[in-house]
C-alpha cells in the first residue's frame, strides 16, 4: 500500500470513527498497518489506534500501539515524531496509573525539543505530567505543571487544550477541597465548549459536565449534580466511552449516598468498580472502595467496612497515592473508636498525621491542614496555597 493509499485508507477510517462506526473504523486502520510501506503513514494511523483505544478505555492495547510508534518514530529519525511518540507513551501510563513513569516519559518529551510541533505539544506534556503529579499526591508539582499548560494553551490560543486542563484543574481543587474553584473551572471548560466546540469531539462536553457533577455534590446541591451527571453519562453511552461510564456510576453512586441512600449506592459502586477493573483505572477503584466504605459505615456494618478500607488500601499504596491512604486512616480511626480499640485507634492517629505532612498539606499563612474541609484556597506565582481568609 503506497502513501496516497495510505492517507485515503486513514481518512476513510477517521470518517468511520466520527459516525460512531468505532469498530469498522479500527479494523481499517489495522489493515493499513499491516499493509503500508509508508513510515509516516504508519505512523499516523498509530495515532488514530492510540487514541480510538484511548476512548475505549482499552489503555493496555493503546500502550502496546504507542510502543509500536516509538519504534517507527526512530525509524523515521524526526525529533517531531519521536516527542509524540513519547507524549503517546506518557498518555499510555497515564491511564494505566503508573504515575511514575508518565512523568519520566513527559521529562524524556520536554528534554527534546525538536521544531515548533514539539513545542505546541509541550501544553500537553505539561497536563500529563500535572494528571501524574496529582496522582501521587504531589499537589504543588501538580499545580506547577497545569499552571504552565494553561499558558501553552493561552499563547497558542489552543482551546481543546484549555478546556481539558480546566477539567482537570476542578479535579485538583476538589481534593484540596475548595469546591468554589472546583466548580469554577469545569464550568469554564463548559464555556469553552458552547463558544468554541462545534466541531469538537462531544467527549469534551461530557468532560466538563462530569467535574461540575462532582463539584456540585460536593457542595451538597444533589439535584444539578444529577442533571449534570446525567448528560455526562448520555454522552458517554453513546460513544461507548467505557472510562466516562465508570465515573459517572460513581458519581452517581456517590450522590445517592449523600443522600442516605444506601441501597441505590450499592449497586452503582458495583457497575462502576467492574468498569474500572476491565480498564485498569485503580485510582478510579480505590475512590469506589471508599464510597463502598462509607456506605457500610452509614449502616453500622463495621466489619464489612475495615474489609473494603483492607484492599483499598494495597491499593493506594500501590500507586503511591497518598491523599487515598489519608482518607483511609482518617476511615479507620473513625471506625476504632466506635469500636473502642484503642491501640488501633492510636496507630491510623498518627499515620493520618504522617500523610499531611508527606504531602505538605499545611497553609503557610495559619499552619492549619487544607484539605480538612471546604475552604476557598489560593495560590501564590510559585504553587504554594494557602487559606483566602
Amino acid at each position: 500500500m503506497g502513501q496516497d493509499q495510505t492517507k485515503q485508507q486513514i481518512e476513510k477510517g477517521l470518517h468511520l470513527y466520527q459516525s460512531n462506526q468505532t469498530e469498522k473504523a479500527l479494523r481499517v486502520w489495522r489493515r493499513v498497518l499491516e499493509k503500508s510501506a509508508d513510515p509516516a503513514g504508519r505512523f499516523r494511523v498509530l495515532g488514530c489506534l492510540i487514541t480510538a483505544h484511548a476512548e475505549m478505555g482499552r489503555y493496555k492495547d493503546m500502550l502496546k500501539f504507542a510502543v509500536v510508534q516509538t519504534d517507527t518514530a526512530r525509524e523515521l529519525e524526526d525529533p517531531d515524531y519521536l516527542t509524540e511518540s513519547y507524549l503517546n507513551l506518557a498518555r499510555s501510563n497515564e491511564k494505566l496509573c503508573e504515575f511514575q513513569k508518565t512523568i519520566s516519559y513527559c521529562k524524556t518529551c520536554l528534554n527534546m525539543q525538536g521544531t515548533t510541533v514539539s513545542l505546541q505539544l509541550n501544553g500537553q506534556v505539561s497536563l500529563s505530567m500535572g494528571n501524574a503529579f496529582l496522582g501521587l499526591s504531589s499537589f504543588q508539582k501538580a499545580l506547577e505543571c497545569f499552571e504552565k499548560a494553561l499558558r501553552y494553551a493561552h499563547n497558542n490560543d489552543d482551546k481543546m487544550l484549555e478546556c481539558r486542563v480546566c477539567c482537570s484543574l476542578g479535579n485538583f481543587y476538589t481534593q484540596i477541597k475548595d469546591y468554589e474553584k472546583a466548580l469554577f473551572f469545569p464550568c469554564k471548560a463548559a464555556e469553552l465548549v458552547k463558544d468554541y466546540g462545534k466541531g469538537w469531539s462531544l467527549k469534551y462536553r461530557a468532560m466538563s459536565q462530569y467535574h461540575m457533577a462532582v463539584a456540585y455534590r460536593k457542595l451538597g446541591c444533589l439535584a444539578d449534580a444529577m442533571d449534570c451527571c446525567e448528560e455526562s453519562m448520555k454522552i458517554a453511552l453513546q460513544h461507548g466511552d467505557r472510562p466516562l461510564q465508570a465515573l459517572c456510576l460513581l458519581c452517581f453512586a456517590d450522590t445517592h449516598r449523600s443522600r442516605k441512600d444506601v441501597q441505590t449506592a450499592l449497586p452503582r459502586y458495583d457497575s462502576s468498580m467492574s468498569i474500572m477493573t476491565e480498564i485498569g483505572n485503580r485510582l478510579g477503584l480505590v475512590q469506589v472502595l471508599l464510597g463502598v466504605t462509607k456506605c457500610w459505615m452509614i449502616q453500622k456494618e463495621l466489619d464489612k467496612a475495615l474489609e473494603s478500607i483492607e484492599k483499598a488500601q494495597e491499593l493506594a499504596e500501590g500507586l503511591g497515592n497518598k491523599l487515598s491512604l489519608l482518607k483511609l486512616h482518617c476511615l479507620c480511626e473513625r471506625i476504632y473508636r466506635t469500636k473502642g480499640q484503642q491501640r488501633e485507634l492510636r496507630d491510623h492517629v498518627v499515620k493520618f498525621h504522617e500523610c499531611v505532612e508527606e504531602m505538605e498539606l499545611y497553609c503557610g499563612m495559619c499552619g492549619e491542614s487544607i484539605g480538612e474541609k471546604n475552604n476557598q484556597l489560593q495560590a501564590l506565582p510559585c504553587s504554594h496555597f494557602f487559606h483566602f481568609k
